[in-house]
């Protein structure tokens, strides 16, 4: 099991987040140092350091952080513009939290590289 993580303790409802989306397995709410208009960190309430630590019993779990992010851009009236989801993966691929989250921003033109 990993290092308990401040995402941990959100999914266990240790510390307050604003909450945008909850269900059993996932847990969704607004990052407090967002990079565009809307950024929303979903995350499993299942605690998996990394996208590397996840295994094939985590295939449905991986797959519904996607969907939930899709149906929170609906929500939050931006699915139809665009947005982006990014998964970061240790150190160098810029995941600072280690508890597995999904980032969903959206809510302005998004360029690639980021800036």
């Amino acid at each position: 099991m990993p290092e308990d993580t401040v995402f941990g303790k959100i999914a266990r409802g240790e510390l307050p987040a604003d909450i945008v989306y909850a269900d059993d397995d996932l847990v969704a709410f607004r990052d407090l140092s967002p990079q565009a208009p809307t950024h929303v960190l979903v995350i499993p309430r299942k605690p998996i350091a990394t996208l590397n630590d996840a295994g094939p019993e985590d295939a449905e779990l991986i797959g519904r952080l996607f969907l939930a992010a899709a149906k929170i851009a609906q929500q939050e009236g931006f699915a139809e513009d665009g947005y982006r989801t990014v998964v970061n993966c240790n150190a160098n691929g810029g995941q600072t939290v280690f508890h597995l989250h999904l980032h969903l921003l959206g809510g302005r033109p998004l360029h690639w590289p980021p800036g």
